[in-house]
């Protein structure tokens, strides 16, 4: 490692750390407040949403966070309200959850693959706000990021999960065809920021072809959008060129890759 790259490592670990100080802070005012937190993570196949995941609650307390990754559902689940699965995984007062995916696996990976029925695809559309709406208006505070990845470094990360022991695990065959139809998942998505974008659950999209400067991002964005007391007003704010609230021009001009 050259004395620049260890230098930025360095310079890195030391903003993590401070915001993930902030982090602890903000908890301890959610568990005395009884507050219930929603983070969503979404993005495409390898975007980051597990590390982000990892950092966002790496130092928090385990008893009052949750990371919520579900599989595919079983035959019940698709037998049953399509929202129903993830109500029993939604926070409870004092805590934070972090939804490693989430409902928008219908707007996403189901449209996509064909998982759902085009009937079921616009009940989704049209219930997923509504949905979130009841939330917020029953005290649950839901925070929506979109890790956007351009698709040569989406190939460079399933490469490496193919040779990586260690990251094979992570392969899947759903994975193996993310490239191949990677204009569709771009109509998906698009069309998913357009009638799921709203006021009280919008979409913030994080620019994440890397990896540590996404998820540094999303920490602050994060703090930047909560109250708390012993806050750093002063402390760094999230990189606007990097984390941003979604807006149409963003797809039009190439912000968000296209």
């Amino acid at each position: 490692m050259t004395k620049k790259n260890t230098t930025e490592d360095e310079s890195y670990k030391k903003a993590l750390h401070e915001a993930q100080v902030e982090l602890v802070k903000f908890q301890k005012h959610v568990i005395e407040n009884e507050q219930k937190v929603l983070v969503i993570l979404e993005g495409r196949d390898a975007a980051g949403k597990d590390g982000a995941a990892k950092r966002i609650t790496e130092h928090l307390s385990p008893r009052e966070t949750r990371i919520v990754a579900l599989g595919k559902p079983s035959d019940i689940d698709r037998k049953s309200w399509y929202f129903q699965r993830y109500v029993p995984h939604l926070p409870i007062s004092g805590e934070i959850a972090i939804f490693n995916r989430s409902w928008y696996n219908r707007a996403g990976v189901e449209r996509v693959m064909g998982f759902c029925t085009d009937a079921e695809y616009e009940q989704f559309m049209h219930a997923a706000p509504i949905f979130e709406q009841l939330l917020v208006h029953c005290g649950v505070t839901i925070i929506k990021y979109y890790l956007d990845i351009s698709r040569e470094e989406q190939e460079r990360r399933l490469d490496r999960r193919r040779v990586d022991p260690l990251r094979q695990w992570k392969i899947s065959p759903v994975d193996e065809k993310a490239v191949k139809r990677w204009k569709l998942y771009s109509e998906a998505r698009n069309d998913m920021f357009a009638r799921t974008h709203s006021v009280f659950a919008p979409w913030i999209i994080i620019k994440a072809d890397d990896k540590k400067a996404a998820r540094l991002n999303i920490i602050r964005d994060l703090l930047s959008r909560c109250e708390y007391p012993g806050k750093r007003h002063h402390g760094e704010l999230p990189d606007p060129n990097q984390v941003f609230l979604f807006d149409e021009l963003a797809l039009k001009n190439g912000v968000i890759a296209p």
